[in-house]
């Protein structure tokens, strides 16, 4: 890194536009037709997205998890409860998302609260996993610290032998949802004249306008 010159890596944007009168009046609706332009254009983790928590004592943290509907209204992903993620969502209910799709030049951001599905559609969702994922829902004590691999791997032996055929879902796994109360849309623009459209709920359900880049 002490000879690599990163302050001068640009990439320009030019493949398209957009405004306000493009956008479509739902903001979910106009995020599911990105989303299947993604996952048209083959980018790469077209569902991946940037999830943003904060502590009880304020501290952000960050990682990357994959969406796996866009249900009722929400944005829904699956995780273990038990985890970092999960107790700093229990300490704070109000989260960011972020879907970045460099091969379109585009990005989504979206702010709002999370909360937890219905346990019987966490149920079917996990039932529809493969076998060795489900195992390891079981055998992973996610964010926990971890003496050696041999213990991740014993403890994946003993629920597979337990769980042989059919595998019930952990009580601190399940799934999430989060309600959006601001998306923004951004183009990649050249000069970095970027196009930004930003969608917020109000009392009247959402306004749409165009911010600076």
């Amino acid at each position: 890194m002490k000879n690599l010159d990163i302050a001068h890596i640009r990439q320009d944007y030019s493949k398209k536009e957009l405004s306000v009168t493009d956008c479509l009046p739902d903001p979910i609706e106009q995020f599911n037709i990105w989303l299947e332009e993604a996952i048209a254009s083959k980018v790469n983790e077209p569902t991946a997205m940037n999830l943003a928590t904060v502590s009880s004592e304020g501290k952000p943290s960050a990682r990357m998890v994959l969406l796996k509907g866009v249900e009722n209204q929400q944005f829904v992903f699956y995780s273990n409860y038990q985890s970092r993620k999960g107790e700093q969502i229990a300490a704070n209910s109000y989260v960011a998302l972020t879907f970045f799709w460099p091969e379109l030049e585009r990005q989504v951001r979206i702010e709002g609260k999370i909360s937890k599905i219905q346990p019987e559609v966490s149920d079917a969702y996990f039932q529809s996993r493969p076998y060795s994922s489900r195992v390891g829902a079981w055998a992973s004590e996610q964010s926990r610290p971890l003496d050696a691999k041999s213990t991740l791997v014993k403890r994946a032996a003993f629920f597979a032998a337990k769980y042989i055929t059919s595998v019930p879902r952990p009580p601190h796994w399940g799934g999430y949802g989060i309600t959006p109360e601001r998306m923004e849309f951004w183009q990649g623009r050249p000069s970095r004249l970027h196009d930004r459209v930003v969608y917020s709920l109000g009392e009247h359900g959402w306004e749409k306008t165009c911010l600076f880049p």
